[in-house]
């Protein structure tokens, strides 16, 4: 009988599960988990729904489009075409995934760092919010789209104060400089606008918190799932205490080399039962040539992780990124890369991603959209080596977190069809 009643369950959860090639993903299920890696040519974006239905965005990036370098061949073109801004195809495809019956909207929205591939770039001729008087480009355009219930990120004090009249000064020297201090006026204006027009609730990113990133509509259903901030801003989280891997630049000189924007941006653990998830952004992994071994955060990170199911690629697994002792002690069975430059990824991160020397053991890797360049330059060992390169990828997490499955979705389609699954995994 027990024999039974467990070839029913199996039966009925495959059932529930089935999908179709060539149509629309199966609307999500209460209990499961998602995660889509949404591909827009311009940037990073991921959509979580947790088990409850709560909703979460991390980095919904947006390019310059005036800069001659993203309509170059180095770049992927913007998709499914140019009818719409980045964020207003972020905004379509959220609506087209939300859990059904529930208004489009954010529960939790993270903002990693301050690049635009990763939450926007004021450039000429950005839309204009007239209500709220800020220009709209990835995180503020997403905003004047869906409604933001919790916004996180970094905070502006490290490694030195943004708003500072000293460093504002410093900023204003040099054009990118300038454009990097736009940027961020016009980002906090949004948020200011936000808590009082919308009531959006903004919090700096709390390493070591279990709580701040939590499911908010029954949560006591689901007790096996958290998500855990692990790093930010120099600070890791050990599963004790927050350590501090950068020296102290309090009283250092101004021209003393200072952590960039990748190797502070946020980390997070999402653990569902068996199944672990993890992504830290755009840490580096390898001192560049001349700089402090500090910036190896890879390095100090990996101890206080353990094995991972499924994890994206550091900094788009660039040269500097997915060094061995990261790559050791995390495992991955599922690799995934947000790609939008011809470099993604580098030949070196390559090779250390897919070798068995630096660990033992199956791995599929997936990226949102190889460039041809990248794929003559590397040769066939990189297209023998992806399952996918080129689409949406989605994590599908099956209730209580043991096995999970891989789609594929169609970039270049406003119908977002499945092109490919794979699975069930197991959960480790």
């Amino acid at each position: 009988m027990r024999i039974l009643l467990l070839a029913a369950l199996t039966l009925i959860s495959r059932l529930a599960f089935a999908q179709t090639i060539g149509r629309p993903l199966n609307p999500w299920q209460e209990g499961s988990v998602e995660i889509h890696f949404i591909h827009t040519g311009r940037g990073n974006c991921s959509f979580f729904i947790l088990p409850d239905g709560t909703t979460f965005l991390v980095d919904p990036g947006e390019q310059d489009p005036t800069d001659p370098r993203t309509l170059s061949a180095r770049q992927t073109p913007l998709v499914p075409d140019y009818t719409k801004r980045p964020y207003e195809w972020i905004a379509d495809y959220i609506r087209q995934y939300m859990p059904a019956g529930r208004p489009p909207e954010l529960d939790h929205v993270l903002i990693t760092h301050y690049h635009d591939d990763h939450y926007g770039h004021l450039y000429a001729g950005a839309p204009y919010d007239t209500a709220g008087r800020y220009y709209k480009t990835g995180i503020t355009g997403l905003g004047s789209e869906l409604p933001i219930r919790h916004l996180m990120d970094r905070g502006a004090t490290y490694p030195y104060d943004f708003r500072s009249e000293a460093v504002r000064k410093r900023f204003q020297e040099s054009k990118d400089g300038r454009e990097v201090m736009a940027t961020l006026d016009n980002y906090w204006k949004f948020l200011e606008v936000q808590q009082k027009r919308s009531r959006m609730r903004y919090e700096v990113f709390k390493v070591g918190s279990n709580r701040q990133i939590a499911m908010v509509r029954n949560p006591q259903r689901y007790p096996a799932f958290s998500i855990t901030n692990t790093y930010s801003n120099g600070d890791v989280w050990t599963g004790q205490e927050v350590k501090h891997i950068f020296p102290d630049f309090r009283d250092a000189a101004p021209n003393v080399p200072r952590p960039g924007e990748n190797q502070v941006s946020c980390g997070f653990r999402l653990s569902y039962g068996p199944f672990d998830f993890y992504t830290n952004t755009d840490i580096s992994g390898m001192a560049e040539l001349g700089l402090p071994d500090w910036y190896n955060v890879e390095s100090k990170v990996a101890p206080y992780l353990g094995e991972m199911d499924v994890i994206t690629t550091n900094h788009h697994a660039n040269t500097d990124a997915m060094n061995v002792d990261y790559l050791r002690a995390l495992k991955p069975r599922v690799i995934i890369q947000e790609v939008w430059s011809s470099d993604h990824p580098g030949h070196d991160a390559f090779r250390r991603m897919t070798s068995r020397w630096v660990y033992p053991g199956e791995r599929d890797l997936f990226a949102t959209a190889m460039l041809e360049a990248n794929k003559t330059v590397i040769g066939p060992a990189l297209e023998n080596t992806y399952k996918s390169t080129e689409g949406h990828v989605v994590v599908r997490v099956e209730p209580g977190g043991r096995q999970y499955r891989i789609f594929v979705l169609n970039h270049r389609s406003r119908g977002r069809e499945v092109l490919k699954e794979f699975g069930p995994y197991q959960s480790k």
